[in-house]
């Protein structure tokens, strides 16, 4: 269902008005479809190391649904943007797409542990998950910034120090606007200690109560019924 309503959103909005994430999407597709595949890159894993793979890629997944949970916490308790007059509907869709990160926060990370999974392969992996994945955002940003013709001439791209300038400027003033890098960073720290619980990152009552209110959540329900 989430990447359904993501591969939606691209085809009805982000097409239809000449955005292309084609390239972010076959990005995703080669490392979550290909490289951690159950056969990588098309070689079988050897019988006795199934179960390490296994917790290996689940690792990879609880650490980006700490990250994307950390980012849902932000959207959902935001209300700078509501106080700047944000589109109603954008609005819903991020602090939607918020709560239901913070709603299946654990999963991944109960399932990690609950298959074997141990605090220092967890420290090492996470601490080159979290430097990729935001990486990977940021690039992600800058393809879709190219497109615009504001920034023809600057061409972003992850590995100019201009995007990052750019996005602690936006930042800068009390973390509202945007999570500041250096804050987002900052939150990432918590995964890295031995008594870390992702229960413990916003509320699940706080989540489900949005999902319930939510505008086109409500317009879905009765549309279901």
């Amino acid at each position: 269902m989430h990447a359904q309503a993501h591969n939606s959103a691209n085809k009805e909005y982000l097409s239809q008005r000449n955005i292309s994430i084609q390239r972010n999407l076959d990005v995703m597709d080669f490392l979550f479809g290909k490289l951690l595949a159950d056969q990588p890159l098309g070689f079988n894993v050897p019988k006795a190391l199934d179960h390490q793979w296994d917790l290996f890629r689940l690792g990879i997944v609880a650490t980006v649904e700490h990250m994307t949970c950390v980012l849902g916490k932000y959207a959902l308790y935001n209300k700078e943007w509501e106080r700047l007059g944000a589109d109603a509907n954008m609005l819903d869709l991020v602090k939607w797409h918020g709560a239901e990160e913070i709603e299946h926060r654990t999963v991944a990370f109960d399932l990690y542990r609950h298959l074997g999974g141990g605090y220092i392969s967890r420290y090492y992996q996470s601490v080159i998950v979290i430097a990729a994945v935001l990486g990977l955002w940021v690039d992600g940003a800058a393809h879709i910034m190219k497109q615009d013709p504001r920034y023809a001439s600057i061409q972003p791209a992850a590995y100019k120090p201009w995007i990052w300038r750019e996005w602690a400027r936006i930042a800068q003033k009390d973390n509202r606007l945007l999570p500041h890098p250096f804050w987002l960073v900052s939150q990432q720290l918590g995964y890295l200690m031995p008594w870390y619980d992702p229960v413990h990152e916003a509320k699940t009552e706080d989540a489900i109560a949005y999902l319930d209110q939510s505008p086109a959540a409500k317009r879905a329900t009765l549309k279901v019924a």
